[in-house]
């Protein structure tokens, strides 16, 4: 059997561990300047905690923004909780890295978005449970650009 390297579950695991970093940042120090994230999620991901209502309410996928007012935030390597505010009423949250589909900061137009190949209409030879990681970012000009690692396979 050929061994490969890995490169998608790879960029998974750094792309994670830098939201990882910065909720640890936030955690100790609070949010800086104008800096909030909004954070997609699946919510159907076994590991996910939040009330039934918001479940019902975001049966497939649910985005929170952590920005103004949030409280409690305990971040570990699985995942994180944090309370948030949902029309004058806080629930407590705990998302799994691993759930997550979006990390997105405006203020500095950064983003990082990760897509299963679930997500994609394309046909190739990929492995069907093959996540392709996508980082955006901003070039010199200031536009945006999406990164993609199929753009690289050959």
């Amino acid at each position: 059997m050929t061994r490969i390297i890995d490169y998608g579950n790879l960029m998974h695991r750094a792309m994670r561990g830098l939201i990882q970093d910065v909720l640890n940042d936030v955690s100790e120090h609070g949010l800086p300047g104008q800096h909030h994230f909004f954070i997609t999620f699946d919510t159907m991901h076994p590991d996910v905690e939040i009330a039934d209502w918001l479940s019902d309410r975001y049966p497939d996928e649910m985005t929170v923004v952590m920005q103004h007012w949030f409280d409690g935030l305990e971040v570990t390597n699985e995942g994180f909780s944090v309370t948030l505010n949902f029309g004058d009423s806080p629930e407590p949250l705990y998302i799994p890295y691993d759930s997550i589909r979006t990390f997105v900061d405006p203020s500095v137009e950064f983003g990082l978005r990760f897509e299963t190949q679930d997500d994609d209409d394309d046909t190739s030879d990929a492995p069907e449970d093959d996540d392709e990681p996508e980082l955006e970012t901003k070039d010199v000009a200031g536009k945006a650009e999406i990164v993609s690692l199929d753009s690289f396979r050959k």
